[in-house]
């Protein structure tokens, strides 16, 4: 098991990359707290975790504040004692270019994509010191190394996340504390396939032609390279932007004109 005796807390584990994370962590050993502003979701998670012979508490908090940021590691550290692994993974998108964005449209994705990550590192970075270390994991995107159309909040808060990770990986490194990123491209979540669905099967599949590797990215991608980003395999990486994309961004210049219809990327 690569993850025995470590406490893990997962934000946006009620769906998508987040729950499927939150299982395979379990399933190696760890003990997660599922954190989730979705208390069925998160509930269901938690029960798919114990089913499995895992062990998983819930919290519900919305990651935009700081009062459940700080609560959520609260009670990581209250139920298991420590906290020794940070996925700020909860994130939304939005499909709009800047003159049509909303100024309240434009702070809530902040909120929960950007903000949300630094408020989780905030509060989790002193309970790993004081542990002698940890891993922050951070969920990016394709999006946030070049741009995409119609989706610029989504693309600006991405790289913020890129550099707030670079730059915490350089504080807190002599703290034993390591810091990465992944960006991932088309993954089949919950966001994407109703999107998927309502667009004409033409646009779909002109877009799944341009990935080299044929096909969009499942949920389980993502999180066995955040396992590997978690887990004591990864010692020697801090600082990275590790990208899991099927072959995108090679070909990025490509695939330009069809990503942004997706969004989400």
């Amino acid at each position: 098991m690569k993850l025995k005796g470590k406490v893990a807390l997962i934000t946006g584990a009620g769906s998508g990359i987040g729950r499927a994370s939150a299982v395979l962590f379990a399933k190696e050993g760890a003990k997660v707290v599922v954190a989730d502003c979705n208390r069925d979701m998160g509930k269901e998670t938690l029960k798919t975790i114990r089913e499995n012979g895992g062990e998983a508490t819930f919290v519900e908090a919305d990651v935009s504040k700081a009062s459940d940021a700080e609560k959520m590691v609260r009670e990581a550290v209250k139920t298991y004692g420590k906290l020794d692994i940070l996925f700020n993974n909860a994130g939304k998108g939005l499909l709009k270019t800047v003159p049509d964005t909303t100024e309240e449209e434009w702070d809530r994705l902040m909120g929960i994509n950007l903000k949300g990550a630094f408020l989780g590192s905030k509060y989790a970075i002193p309970e790993m010191a004081k542990n002698g270390g940890g891993v922050i994991i951070n969920t990016a995107s394709i999006s946030g190394l070049v741009g995409h159309r119609n989706i610029a909040a989504y693309c600006a808060s991405k790289g913020g996340i890129i550099l707030l990770t670079k730059a915490m990986a350089c504080d807190h490194a002599p703290q034993n504390i390591r810091v990465n990123c992944i960006c991932p491209g088309h993954v089949l979540t919950p966001q994407l396939k109703p999107i998927l669905k309502a667009l004409p099967k033409s646009s779909t599949e002109a877009v799944v032609k341009r990935y080299p590797l044929g096909r969009f990215g499942n949920v389980e991608d993502i999180a066995y390279a955040a396992l590997y980003l978690a887990s004591d395999e990864s010692s020697w990486v801090t600082g990275s932007a590790l990208v899991i994309d099927g072959g995108c961004i090679a070909q990025m210049a490509s695939l330009t004109e069809y990503a942004g219809t997706l969004g989400f990327v």
